[in-house]
C-alpha cells in the first residue's frame, strides 16, 4: 500500500507519547498548591504521584493481548481518549479522593501509549530505517518529561493547578483527529480472539503494585520495617506464582520464553540498569544544584538545558548510526559517557564553577543521545515480528521498574550515608555533600556494570523481510 503517510503516522505517535511524557513530570511542581487547596499532608498528596505510577505499570502487560484483540488502531485511539478523559477529570477534581480516581483513569491511558507507539513503529516502518525513526520518536518521548517542570510551574503560577491538566485536552483531541486521518491503515491489521489470562494478569499486577509500593514506602519507613518486608514478601510470592501460571498457559499475559533470547535479555538488562542509574541520578540532581550548590529553581532549570539540547541533537544521528552499523558499539559509548557524567557530578560542590556543571550536563546529554535510540532499535530487532508488541511492553515496564528501584536505592543509600557522617561529627553541609557524592558513585558503578550486558547487544540490527516485519509497501 503505497498511500501510507509514514510521516503523519510518526507525528501522531510522537504527539501521544509526548503528551503522556509531559504529564509524568508536570504534576510534581504543583503538589504544594494542591496540598493547600485540599488541606492534606505531604504524605497524602504524594499519592497523586504514587497512584499514577502504580496504575501506569498495570496496563503495560495488557498491551499485547489488547493489540491482538482490538488492533493497534483501536488500542491507540482508546489510550489517547482515556488519557484525555482522565485529564479532564483531574482538572475538575474538587478533593483529593476524586483527583486520585482521575489519576488512575489518566494513567491507564498513558500506560498503553509508549509500548503501543513502539510496536506501531515496528509494524509500519521497515527494519532498515527503524533506528532513525525511533530516534525521532525517542526525541519526542523525552521532550515531554524535560518540558514538564518548567511548563507546570508557569501554568500553575498564572492559571492555577487545574491548567496543567486542561492543557492536555486540545492536544488529546487534535491527536485523536490526526489518528483517524493517518492511522486508518492500521485497521487492516488482523485481529485474534485470544483467551484472556486473568490469573496470570492478577498475579503479575499484585507483583508490580506491591514491588513499586514497597520501594516507594521504603524511602519513608525504612527497608527493614515490617510493612516493607511484608509487602516485598507478597510481591515475591506473587511473582513466583505468576511464573508457575505462565508456564501452564498456552497464551500467557506475558511471554516469558522471550527471556530465553540472549540478545533480548541483554537489551532488557541494559534497560533496567540504565534506568536505575539515570532516574536515580536525576533524583539527586535537584539536591545537588539547589541545596548543595545554592542555585535557585529557575537557574537549576537553565543549567539542565545543555543536557536536553545535546541529547536532542544526537538522538536522530544515533538512530541512523544503529541502522547502518548496529547498536552495540554506539550503546557502549553512550553508557561510558553517562558513567563519566556521574563522576563529574560527584566532584561538584559549592565552590564549583557553572562551567563545571555545564560540562557534566553536556557529557550526560551526549551519553543519553547516543544510547536511547540504538537500545530501542536493538530491543525490537532482537525478536520476531510477532513478538514486537510483547517485547516493547516488557521493555517499557522494565524501564519503569528500574527507575523506581534506582530512585529508592539511591534515596536510601544517601540518607544512610548522611546519617553516618552526621553521627561521625560532621556538620550538616559536609555530611550532605558526602552523601550526595556516594549516591552519584553508586550510579557510576551501576553504569559500569551495565557495560557487561551491553557487550552482548546485537552487533548488527537484523533486517527482517518487509513483508514479515511491517506493512507491505
Amino acid at each position: 500500500m503505497r498511500d501510507i503517510n509514514r510521516t503523519g503516522i510518526l507525528i501522531v505517535v510522537i504527539m501521544g507519547t509526548t503528551m503522556a511524557g509531559i504529564d509524568s513530570s508536570i504534576v510534581n511542581i504543583s503538589l504544594p498548591v494542591m496540598s493547600k487547596q485540599f488541606n492534606c499532608t505531604l504524605s497524602e498528596i504524594e499519592w497523586v504521584i504514587t497512584v499514577y505510577m502504580l496504575s501506569f505499570s498495570v496496563l503495560m502487560p495488557l498491551t499485547n493481548w489488547l493489540k491482538n484483540r482490538i488492533g493497534f488502531f483501536n488500542l491507540y485511539i482508546g489510550a489517547i481518549s482515556l488519557f484525555t478523559l482522565g485529564s479532564l477529570m483531574c482538572a475538575l477534581s474538587t478533593n483529593l479522593d476524586s483527583l486520585l480516581v482521575a489519576r488512575v483513569v489518566q494513567a491507564l491511558g498513558g500506560g498503553a501509549m509508549a509500548p503501543t507507539s513502539m510496536a506501531i513503529i515496528s509494524y509500519v516502518f521497515p527494519a532498515r530505517v527503524r533506528g532513525t525513526v525511533l530516534g525521532w520518536w525517542g526525541l519526542g518521548n523525552l521532550v515531554g518529561p524535560a518540558l514538564g517542570p518548567t511548563l507546570g510551574g508557569i501554568l500553575t503560577e498564572k492559571f492555577g493547578w487545574p491548567s496543567i491538566f486542561y492543557i492536555n485536552l486540545p492536544i488529546g483531541i487534535i491527536t485523536v483527529v490526526l489518528a483517524f486521518r493517518y492511522l486508518g491503515v492500521l485497521r487492516k491489521q488482523p485481529k485474534l480472539k485470544l483467551p484472556f489470562d486473568l490469573t496470570g494478569f492478577v498475579a503479575l499486577t499484585i507483583f508490580l503494585v506491591c514491588l513499586q509500593y514497597g520501594i516507594a514506602r521504603a524511602e519513608v519507613v525504612g527497608i527493614t520495617s515490617p510493612e516493607i518486608l511484608a509487602t516485598l514478601g507478597v510481591s515475591l510470592l506473587a511473582f513466583a506464582f505468576f511464573i508457575w501460571i505462565d508456564k501452564q498457559k498456552k497464551d500467557p499475559i506475558m511471554d516469558l520464553t522471550l527471556f530465553t533470547n540472549y540478545s533480548f535479555v541483554s537489551c532488557i538488562l541494559v534497560t533496567i540498569s540504565r534506568s536505575a542509574a539515570l532516574f536515580g541520578g536525576l533524583f539527586l540532581m535537584p539536591f545537588l544544584l539547589q541545596e548543595q550548590m545554592g542555585f535557585s529553581e529557575g537557574i537549576s532549570g537553565l543549567l539542565i538545558l545543555p543536557n536536553s539540547v545535546f541529547m536532542a541533537a544526537l538522538m536522530p544521528f544515533a538512530g541512523r548510526w544503529s541502522d547502518k552499523h548496529g547498536s552495540r558499539e554506539i550503546s557502549i559509548l553512550g553508557i561510558a559517557l553517562l558513567a563519566v557524567s556521574m563522576y563529574l557530578f560527584s566532584i561538584l560542590d559549592r565552590g564549583s564553577s557553572i562551567s563545571g556543571v555545564i560540562t557534566a550536563m553536556v557529557v550526560r546529554g551526549l551519553g543519553m543521545g547516543l544510547l536511547l535510540a540504538p537500545l530501542n532499535a536493538a530491543t525490537l530487532s532482537a525478536v520476531r515480528p510477532s513478538e514486537v508488541t510483547m517485547a516493547s511492553s516488557i521493555s517499557t515496564l522494565m524501564q519503569q521498574v528500574g527507575g523506581a528501584i534506582g530512585i529508592a536505592v539511591l534515596a536510601i543509600i544517601t540518607q544512610a550515608a548522611y546519617n553516618k557522617h552526621v553521627l561521625g561529627g560532621m556538620s550538616n553541609m559536609p555530611a550532605h555533600h558526602l552523601a550526595l557524592r556516594e549516591g552519584f558513585h553508586i550510579s557510576l558503578i551501576i553504569l559500569l556494570v551495565t557495560l557487561i550486558p551491553a557487550w552482548f547487544l546485537p552487533r548488527r540490527n537484523v533486517v527482517l523481510k518487509d513483508t514479515d516485519a511491517h506493512i507491505d509497501t
